[in-house]
């Protein structure tokens, strides 16, 4: 028996539909650099809190770090940071037993707001309090590390980081 023959079709698109390729890669889980274990200082390049020094608590699922500054030392809460953004430095702290279980991506995902409701609240412009779960979970990891920081500690902890003119950065160790 002859295969069976398919017929030409009588209509042909005007623009060739382009059909999506096929992506043979999956996504791995994004690699720790292996200057930043749990406990190590580090320095934030970018963002609201560019040149402070922060400890490093742990890596979470999405591939982003978690670190805090802590807040009573330096003024940085819990917060989430990409590798990208920061130096590692040599010095270490060593870290008490924390349960950091509940500080996941969506603890920091912000609420979805929409429709007119934005525009009204932007009029507005009041600043909004935090939750009072977010000020007892950064008052309980401030109460465990704090008692693990030296006087020096704290103090290389509260000053910030900055170059000056005639500074090397890539002849500097960290």
């Amino acid at each position: 028996m002859a295969a069976a023959v398919t017929k030409a079709p009588r209509f042909y698109p005007a623009d060739d539909v382009k059909k999506p390729l096929a992506n043979p890669r999956k996504l791995k889980p994004t690699k720790l650099r292996s200057s930043i274990t749990p406990g190590t200082i580090l320095i934030l390049l970018s963002g609201r809190f560019k040149g402070k020094r922060v400890i490093f608590l742990g890596q979470l699922p999405s591939g982003l770090l978690l670190v805090t500054g802590p807040f009573k030392v330096n003024g940085v809460p819990v917060r989430r940071v990409n590798q990208a953004y920061v130096i590692a430095t040599s010095t270490k702290v060593e870290l008490p037993a924390l349960d950091l279980a509940k500080f996941d991506d969506k603890y920091f995902k912000a609420e979805e707001k929409s429709g007119e409701k934005v525009f009204i609240k932007l009029e507005e412009a009041k600043k909004t309090p935090l939750k009072a779960e977010y000020v007892a979970n950064q008052k309980a990891l401030d109460a465990a590390l704090i008692p693990a920081l030296s006087a020096d500690l704290k103090a290389y902890l509260s000053a910030r980081f900055s170059l000056r003119a005639g500074d090397r950065p890539h002849l500097m160790k960290y």
